[in-house]
Parts: structure tokens; C-alpha cells; sequence
């Protein structure tokens, strides 16, 4: 019976290792967030993400890295990574780069310019992405489902991946608390 157990525990650990690196490496983190509408992921390689665009009818990319973040090990930011995605995206007709880096909490500057966007049906569907897709970029997906579906705060921020306990989005974490503590636009008019 501990045999079996033990066998059943490395297979699941080695399917969920596998899709792990499938995400990461192969698929970039990519996801629906909302079918036709908004999608999210990691750095997708300039001779890749046209690819993209087409299948997911993407017409505008909010990239949410920036230069110099001092995490040079979990975001290695680059400049010229950054001007060769923007370069590339330049080159696909009907898509629009926006460039809103973003600490991994945002900052009143950062939710104004992506309000500023995703007000915009014309921008409409949506690539968000920063260096690993699981940071940032599901930091603005559950600010989106708040702001644009309705979604409880919390509800958002659970829903940013399958396990949210002891993830950075956790309660008592930054993120997680920014989540949870958030007052949406329709809310602080009240």
C-alpha cells in the first residue's frame, strides 16, 4: 500500500513537473482570461508572437516589464529584449505595443495607464505579459476580472492560479494583500 502510494505521488509530482515546464518553457505561461478578450503570459520570443497574435486575434500588447528592476535573477529585463519584442510587434499590422512597467504591486501611474487601455474597445483582444506570466501579469488579470467582469476581489485573486496558499499571492503577502485590500473604480466613487 506505502509502494503504491509512494508510486502515485511521483506520478503526479512528474505530470505536474511536466506541464510545469510545458507552461514555461514551450507555451510561455500563456492563458485565457477571458476567451476573445484578454489572455496573459510570459515573454513570448519576437519570432514568436505573431504567432500568437493570429490565433488569439490579439490586437494590442501590454508589456509590463521594465528595465532596472534589481531582480536581475527572477526578471532579467533587458533593453534590448524589451526593443526587440516592441520591434516586432511594430511589424505585425492592426497591433498595438504599450509598454507599462510595472513594479509587482502596481502603482496608481501603472493602473491609470492600463485603465486607460482596457477602456478602450479598440484594443480589444488583449496580450498582457511580464518576464514569467506568473507575477505581474496575473497581478493586472485579476484587476481586469475585478474591474471589467464584476469578479470579487478575492475571487480574482484566488483565481490567479490553482493553488493560491503559500503563493505570493497568499494573504499577508504584498500581492496578496493588494488584492485582497482593493477598491475598485466603481467602488471608490460610492
Amino acid at each position: 500500500m506505502k509502494k503504491k502510494l509512494l508510486y502515485l505521488v511521483i506520478l503526479l509530482a512528474a505530470i505536474y513537473g511536466g506541464k510545469y515546464a510545458y507552461d514555461m518553457h514551450i507555451n510561455h505561461n500563456f492563458e485565457t482570461i477571458t476567451e476573445g478578450k484578454v489572455y496573459k503570459s510570459g515573454v513570448i520570443p519576437p519570432d514568436e508572437i505573431e504567432d500568437y497574435v493570429k490565433k488569439y486575434g490579439i490586437k494590442s500588447v501590454i508589456d509590463l516589464r521594465f528595465p532596472g528592476t534589481g531582480d536581475d535573477v527572477n526578471n532579467p529585463e533587458v533593453p534590448a529584449e524589451l526593443l526587440a519584442e516592441k520591434e516586432a510587434v511594430s511589424k505585425i499590422e492592426g497591433v498595438t505595443y504599450f509598454n507599462n512597467g510595472s513594479d509587482q504591486v502596481p502603482q496608481k501611474h501603472n493602473l491609470d495607464m492600463f485603465f486607460k487601455i482596457m477602456d478602450d474597445q479598440d484594443n480589444y483582444p488583449v496580450l498582457i505579459h511580464c518576464y514569467h506570466g506568473v507575477g505581474r501579469a496575473e497581478m493586472y488579470s485579476a484587476i481586469y476580472r475585478i474591474e471589467y467582469e464584476g469578479m470579487d476581489r478575492d475571487e480574482a485573486r484566488t483565481s490567479t492560479r490553482l493553488l493560491t496558499k503559500w503563493s505570493s499571492f497568499d494573504l499577508g503577502t504584498p500581492k496578496g494583500d493588494f488584492l485582497h485590500t482593493y477598491i475598485g473604480r466603481k467602488d471608490s466613487i460610492k
